[in-house]
């Protein structure tokens, strides 16, 4: 069982503001509210989708993100130039590690460099007991329900929904990267957890 108060707590010392909602509804208020005349970039993001914040968003910001304006790299790129970036992790380590698997390497750099403000949110379901079952939860439960969304041919995503550690050239998890502690090229890094389960 996740033990949301500890995650909360390891997080904050660890030197990342948090905020927790009760719900999506709350939390993308939350976001909508704090950014205004800002660009904006967003990473792939089942959760970040499911907040519903993105046409929001486009009202008093500029916002970059490839799964809804072409071309797709051209958008990664603006994003990656962004004042703020939005993302999800694949893993929260009780311990306040914050992993992030990823087959671009868009998302995983944004979250290491380059913007005033990174925001990490993430559902509850996201919680891992420590920094390695962390990194498990992102190659045997986020990266294989992923490349089966995305309709890959790789054996996570055809067969048993866990890592192979395969060789397939459609293969979605090219990189790790994970947050002990906010990067020094990024202004603020905020977590924001929700008391619900939200993408993978």
């Amino acid at each position: 069982m996740m033990n949301v108060e500890k995650t909360i707590e390891t997080l904050k010392k660890n030197g990342f503001k948090v905020s927790f909602f009760e719900n999506k509804e709350a939390a993308a208020d939350y976001i909508v509210g704090e950014l205004s005349g800002k660009t904006i970039g967003i990473g792939g993001s089942k959760t970040v989708e499911a907040l519903g914040v993105y046409e929001r968003l486009m009202e008093n910001n500029t916002v970059y993100w490839h799964w809804f304006q072409q071309p797709q790299n051209e958008v990664r790129y603006k994003a990656a130039g962004a004042q703020v970036y939005i993302s999800s992790a694949n893993g929260i380590a009780e311990t306040g590690e914050i992993v992030n698997i990823d087959g671009s390497g868009n998302r995983v750099a944004s979250t290491l460099f380059g913007h005033e403000k990174l925001i990490i949110v993430a559902g509850v379901n996201k919680i891992a007991p420590d920094g390695a079952a962390a990194l498990y939860r992102a190659r045997n439960v986020a990266s294989p329900l992923n490349a089966r969304r995305l309709g890959m041919k790789t054996p996570c995503a055809t067969g048993e929904l866990k890592c192979h550690d395969c060789s397939s050239p459609q293969r979605i998890c090219g990189g790790v990267s994970t947050l002990l502690r906010p990067m020094f090229g990024i202004g603020e890094t905020e977590v924001i957890l929700i008391n619900e389960e939200l993408g993978y």
